[in-house]
């Protein structure tokens, strides 16, 4: 059996190309020559590798690393062996990431599954359905009456698109997702199993027990947005659930009705937002994180993983812990309990 190669990269670059196209400065102009053709973490390397080490931790990376070439900052850049191209920058990861969407552009955005091309015989596509000319609908996917898809949007396989949704152009729904009652806009991707648009989690107390309450309001996602795989969005009650233009959220995130999330956002996997929160432009969350009904997460705020919010987030500040609090106050606090557990003597059970 042959070892499949799922990402070849689209072509050699140059030490010198590299340095160009980031803004970092080569270290040696000799060099610019060197051929870069794979991306690897800095404690792997390989021939024609780019690698790139980042933060005071990992300067000791440097001494021993194997490679073709290395992003750094520029106060590493001496400790590089000999014969190894160094490229300076203040910030080597972005670098990195750039380098790697030039040498591997299908692992930067997702393409049809199947290799097709246009509109699969084997679609199921309503005839009210207006499918703009470089859409890819792969087989066994699913376009409800009225819906509209845009130029350059590939919809995989068995992913099903409901009556009047609208998903804009150069944009990807994953296999098997499943999207209504939604308004999608450019470069939106979605990925396999995502769940957008079902009614939210509404009941009242009834005499027979919970009743329904109609979720008539609709999912709306702004440009270039990116939703994880298995992760749902509700549908709003009655006004939208909105995410902003540029946010990017992770697989198995739980939105809710009437949710409003701002630009630049990012949400890590596993969280779960309740209905009618309000989440200000760049906002941070960590995996886990837990929010109540009706808060509102200001501005450029920062989450930490797995902790439960139960109150508003000031915009700009740090919150973490269970339920959540300011983190200079968290971890105040656990250094006290640290504290009060070294006290205690062995053999204090603490009975009075």
């Amino acid at each position: 059996m042959t070892d499949p190669v799922f990402f070849a990269p689209s072509r050699r670059y140059t030490a010198g190309e590299v340095a160009n196209l980031t803004g970092a400065v080569l270290a040696d102009s000799s060099q610019s020559h060197v051929s870069i053709a794979a991306l690897a973490p800095a404690n792997e390397g390989g021939e024609h590798a780019l690698v790139f080490v980042d933060g005071r931790r990992n300067f000791a990376l440097m001494q021993s690393l194997k490679a073709a070439a290395v992003l750094c900052p520029t106060e590493f850049a001496s400790k590089a062996p000999a014969g190894i191209a160094v490229l300076a920058h203040p910030r080597p990861q972005q670098a990195f990431a750039m380098v790697g969407r030039l040498l591997f552009p299908t692992a930067a955005t997702p393409g049809p599954m199947t290799g097709e091309t246009g509109i699969s015989p084997h679609a199921h596509i309503d005839a009210t359905a207006h499918i703009e000319a470089g859409a890819i609908i792969e087989a066994g996917a699913v376009i409800g009456p009225s819906v509209s898809i845009g130029s350059g949007t590939v919809i995989a396989p068995h992913a099903v698109i409901g009556y009047s949704c609208q998903i804009g152009r150069d944009g990807y729904v994953g296999p098997g997702a499943s999207i209504q009652y939604a308004l999608i806009g450019n470069r939106v991707i979605i990925h396999g199993g995502a769940r957008i648009g079902q009614d939210g989690f509404g009941f009242v107390a009834g005499a027979k027990g919970p009743e329904r309450v109609p979720q008539i309001g609709r999912v709306v996602i702004q440009d270039d947005v990116e939703i994880g795989s298995n992760t749902t969005v509700d549908r709003g009650a009655m006004s939208d659930t909105i995410i902003g233009q540029g946010t990017k959220i992770d697989n198995l995130v739980q939105i809710a009705h009437n949710v409003r999330i701002g630009r630049n956002c990012i949400i890590a996997g596993l969280s779960g937002i309740s209905g009618s929160v309000t989440v200000g432009d760049n906002v941070t969350m960590g995996g886990g994180v837990g929010l109540a009904d009706h808060l509102t997460i200001g501005t450029g705020a920062k989450l930490a993983a797995r902790s439960g919010f139960m109150s508003n987030v000031p915009a700009g500040e740090i919150w973490g812990g269970y339920p959540a609090q300011p983190m200079a106050e968290a971890m105040r606090e656990i250094a006290a309990l640290r504290r009060l557990a070294r006290s205690r003597k062995p053999g204090d059970g603490g009975n009075g």
